[in-house]
C-alpha cells in the first residue's frame, strides 16, 4: 500500500508500521532508515525555527545574536571553534537561530509529540524527512563534500570546508536545506540522538520548501485520543524526560508528569 504524505494511524500496531516506513536498505540488507524525525504537540504547528519566532526584522539579528553569544561566552564548549561549533552550542542553550532539532529515532520524535499534558486535546503530528535525499538539492560543493567523505549530512568540519561562516553560505542564490550533526556536547544531544536542520536563507521555512517536493517527506498525525496510551506505553519502554534530559530538571519533569492525573 502507498504511503500517504499524511496519514492517521488507527491504533498503536499501525502507529509502529508508519515509524519504521520504508526503513529497509536493500543494498546493505539491513534495516536503515533514511528518515529523520520532528514531533510536535501540535499538528498546526508550522516548522518555525526559534529565530523566525522572535519577529520583527529577526533576519538582521541572526549575526548579532551569535556574535554576542560567542563574546559573552565566559568559558567555550565549541569543539573546532568553527561559527557552525558555536551555532549548535548556541542552539543547544536556548540562543534562538535558524537551526530545527531532528532526531534520527522515531520514538523520541514520538515523546516530543506527546510529552505536554497541556495540548492532550490537540492532534500532534511527527515529520519524517529523507535527510539522504536533501543531496540532490544541495550546491555542487555542497554536494563534493559530502561524496568525498561518505556521509549524508555534514559535521561542522565538513561545512566549514565549505563555507566559513552562515553569512557565506547564505549569500548562495538557491534555497536548499542543510543536515547538520553537532558534536556530542553533552548527554542530551547523545540521548535524543540529534541531529539539526537550516536552510540557506534566514527567512525560508522548510515546511514551505517541501509543498512541491512530496519524495523527501512524510506525517504522522497523532490522534488526541491515542497521546494517553502513547505516553504510557513510551514510558514503559524508557523514553521519557528522565532520559532524554539527564539531571536534576529532567528527572524533575518526568516525575511531575508521570504522576499527573489523566
Amino acid at each position: 500500500m502507498k504511503l500517504q504524505k499524511e496519514f492517521i494511524p488507527k491504533d498503536w500496531t499501525q502507529l509502529q508500521g508508519l515509524l519504521f516506513y520504508d526503513s529497509f536498505n536493500e543494498k546493505i540488507d539491513r534495516i536503515r532508515s533514511p528518515y529523520i524525525f520532528r514531533g510536535l504537540s501540535n499538528k498546526k504547528y508550522a516548522m518555525e525555527t526559534s529565530l523566525a519566532r522572535l519577529g520583527g526584522p529577526f533576519e538582521s539579528l541572526e549575526f548579532h545574536l551569535l556574535r554576542n553569544f560567542k563574546k559573552y561566552s565566559y568559558r567555550t564548549d565549541a569543539v573546532n571553534n568553527t561559527e557552525w561549533d558555536w551555532l549548535a552550542l548556541a542552539q543547544h542553550h536556548g540562543l534562538p537561530t535558524r537551526l530545527l532539532d531532528w532526531t534520527y529515532s522515531p520514538y523520541v520524535a514520538l515523546h516530543f509529540a506527546t510529552a505536554e499534558l497541556d495540548k492532550y486535546e490537540h492532534d500532534g503530528i511527527i515529520w519524517a524527512l529523507n535527510y539522504e535525499a536533501l543531496k540532490n538539492y544541495l550546491p555542487s560543493k555542497l554536494q563534493q563534500e559530502l561524496k568525498e567523505v561518505g556521509s549524508n549530512s555534514f559535521t561542522s568540519k565538513m561545512l566549514n570546508s565549505v563555507y566559513s561562516s552562515l553569512t557565506e553560505l547564505s549569500e548562495e542564490e538557491s534555497e536548499f536545506v542543510v543536515a547538520f550533526e553537532s558534536p556530542s556536547l553533552d548527554n542530551r544531544i547523545v540521548n535524543q540522538f540529534a541531529i539539526f536542520t537550516f536552510m540557506s536563507h534566514t527567512t525560508s521555512l522548510l515546511d514551505q520548501w517541501l509543498l512541491d517536493k512530496p519524495e523527501l517527506y512524510f506525517k504522522i498525525i497523532i490522534p488526541s485520543s491515542m497521546k494517553w496510551e502513547i505516553r504510557d506505553k513510551l514510558d514503559q519502554v524508557n523514553i521519557n524526560e528522565r532520559v532524554l534530559f539527564p539531571g536534576f530538571d529532567g528527572l524533575s519533569k518526568w516525575l511531575k508528569r508521570h504522576y499527573s492525573p489523566k
